[in-house]
């Protein structure tokens, strides 16, 4: 499945949406006038190694282009530089699609300010779920999906009744259709969660889909939502009168 839009316009231009796209392209653009070995030691000094915070990897790493020294500590701040580097053209055209469609609703419930922590905050969730679930992991990992795995989650919580319209493949076809958003993250989610459980059952530690930094991004964002949910839940029945028939 692949979300081509959703059908809740946004109130006013998601600047801070806009913004993280622009920085996630700047920094991708960078990346692409650096050699393949740069670029490779750039996600082992940025990106989020699950071995170097859990002390599991000694020495040096070896590497398609050599061997890497293994820091003395774990630098804490790939936690977040980490979701601003993606490895290839469909890896950051796919999170920032994503991010452009389900981010500017989001913004425009929770405010700018309030939206920018979020989202950092739902990416350095992710990557503590990811290092948790892979402890001896020395695969850098990189990407705003996490981040955007709790926009998608708070957005689930805030707008359960949106439509978004769906590009999916039937047989050799590709058709768009119209789900609710509840069925579309839903479902989502527990492709994520059933790959997340396939990955630990085969006790691999090859590169791939971070599918446990995608589950903490996501319930991040359900429950981070989950007070503003009430708050607005509560504002309805006033206006509704609930309040006043119980007096």
């Amino acid at each position: 499945m692949f979300p081509l839009r959703d059908t809740i316009p946004s109130s006013r231009v998601p600047v801070v949406t806009i913004g993280i796209i622009i920085v996630n392209a700047l920094v991708f653009l960078s990346e692409l006038g650096t050699s393949t070995c740069g670029v490779e030691n750039i996600f082992y000094h940025w990106g989020v190694v699950p071995c170097y915070f859990t002390g599991t990897c000694h020495g040096r790493l070896r590497t398609p282009c050599g061997f890497l020294p293994v820091p003395g500590q774990a630098n804490y701040f790939t936690l977040l530089s980490s979701i601003f580097l993606h490895g290839g053209w469909m890896h950051i055209i796919g999170n920032m699609w994503s991010l452009w469609i389900f981010g500017d609703n989001v913004e425009d419930r929770m405010g700018r300010i309030g939206f920018l922590g979020f989202y950092l905050l739902s990416g350095l969730a992710a990557g503590v779920l990811h290092i948790v679930f892979n402890r001896a992991s020395h695969v850098p990992t990189v990407g705003a999906s996490g981040a955007i795995a709790g926009v998608m989650g708070a957005y689930l919580l805030l707008f359960p009744r949106a439509t978004v319209i769906t590009l999916v493949p039937i047989f050799i076809f590709l058709q768009t259709v119209e789900l609710p958003a509840v069925v579309f993250l839903g479902l989502w989610f527990l492709m994520n969660l059933w790959s997340g459980l396939g990955s630990l059952a085969a006790h691999t530690q090859a590169g791939g889909v971070a599918w446990w930094a995608h589950i903490g991004g996501f319930l991040v964002g359900v429950f981070w939502a989950l007070p503003l949910r009430r708050r607005e839940d509560r504002r309805r029945q006033w206006y509704n009168g609930e309040y006043y028939n119980r007096w």
